[in-house]
């Protein structure tokens, strides 16, 4: 394959992991490259070329997250999707909100995957798309009550539902049907969708 076309680097400290994206990722044609820690995908200058990373937000010497700041800080244009436990969405949401495209729960289907990464491929140099994002998403915002504003706020903190319901005093079910209610008003498909729209309407916790 030739130098010019995308790769997807996976890196990640657990073997079985990387294998198993490996295989998914090129049995539907993707070129990809393996990483078993965040300074071995740096040394490689891998960053360097067309692509887009696959990161682990839990790693030993360096996180997900740190490598997505060590682009940044060498100006390295690569899309980053995290991939995060469900107790790290925050974390997974504040590397978004430092330019990450997507951050994917575990487990996640291999669906969710190739979806992601075919956004983060085709995110490169569309900043018009994301102008048009952002007023769509505030448009949307629009449409929500001011308790479900308060519920999303929430979520974009990464609060499970028996979180939010304690600090907003309500029932955790009433806290399921106001974020069924916001996923459908918002058009989100999943919750990195849902974030990545109120961080594109500039949603931050405490705004409603």
């Amino acid at each position: 394959m030739t130098s010019n076309l995308p790769t997807i680097f996976i890196v990640d400290d657990d073997e079985a992991v990387r294998d198993s994206l490996q295989i998914l990722l090129e049995t539907e044609g993707f070129s990809t490259e393996v990483f078993a820690s965040a300074l071995a995908f740096l040394d490689a200058r891998a960053a360097e070329r067309p692509g887009c990373l696959l990161a682990d937000v839990r790693m030993p010497d360096m996180s997900g997250l740190e490598l997505q700041e060590k682009l940044v800080e060498r100006r390295l244009d690569l899309p980053v999707i995290i991939i995060t436990g469900h107790g790290d969405v925050p974390m997974a949401v504040r590397a978004m909100k430092a330019g990450a495209v997507d951050f994917i729960e575990k487990p996640f289907s291999d669906t969710t995957m190739l979806d992601a990464v075919r956004r983060a491929l085709a995110t490169v140099g569309r900043a018009e798309s994301d102008r048009a994002l952002a007023a769509d998403a505030v448009a949307r915002l629009e449409t929500l009550t001011p308790r479900e504003r308060q519920v999303l706020e929430h979520l974009v903190m990464g609060q499970p539902n028996k979180i939010i319901a304690f600090e907003l005093t309500i029932s955790p079910r009433t806290v399921e049907i106001h974020r069924a209610r916001v996923m459908e008003k918002m058009e989100a498909q999943s919750l990195s969708h849902l974030v990545r729209l109120a961080l594109a309407a500039k949603v931050e916790p405490g705004d409603g």
